[in-house]
């Protein structure tokens, strides 16, 4: 007897993603990385691992800052998600984004948008860290091209 497959199951969902609503049909099963990047086209937040390990695909959904390749976008639903793209007011960077050029934060910018998505949240609870706030806030996400000091030094620089 020959094994069916589980026929997928889709369902309607509504988002805002930095301030605009969105429906779409999506699969159970599309991660909220996924959902971002191919249905909404917001190609900002990158997919590093698919483990949560990177954190190159950070985002912030309804003020808390997660993994978006841990998250379906079903959980979404009805929720407000913050992406990179949301954070510049149209072609003027913020203090955050303007430190981490300022500070030579980055490199190749594989890791920039979640690193400043995590920052983003960590300045939001805390606008004035210390070093070790600094390093604690950023540790769920991995850099392998600036040694860290850099994005530190642009992370303090922001919340001066």
């Amino acid at each position: 007897m020959e094994a069916s497959a589980t026929p997928a199951t889709s369902r309607t969902i509504t988002v805002e993603v930095n301030g605009e609503s969105y429906e779409r049909e999506v699969d159970a099963r599309k991660l909220l990385i996924h959902f971002l990047r191919d249905d909404l086209d917001l190609t900002g937040s990158h997919i590093g691992c698919d483990t949560g390990n990177c954190g190159a695909c950070s985002v912030i959904v309804d003020g808390t800052l997660v993994k978006s390749c841990m998250m379906l976008a079903v959980q979404a639903d009805g929720s407000s998600v913050e992406t990179v793209e949301g954070l510049a007011n149209e072609d003027e960077l913020v203090p955050l984004q303007q430190a981490f050029s300022d500070h030579h934060a980055l490199q190749c910018g594989y890791c920039t948008p979640g690193m400043l998505m995590s920052a983003t949240a960590l300045l939001r609870e805390n606008p004035h860290p210390s070093e070790l706030e600094i390093k604690k806030g950023l540790q769920g996400n991995i850099c392998r091209c600036t040694g860290y000091w850099n994005i530190f030094e642009a992370v303090k620089a922001a919340s001066e």
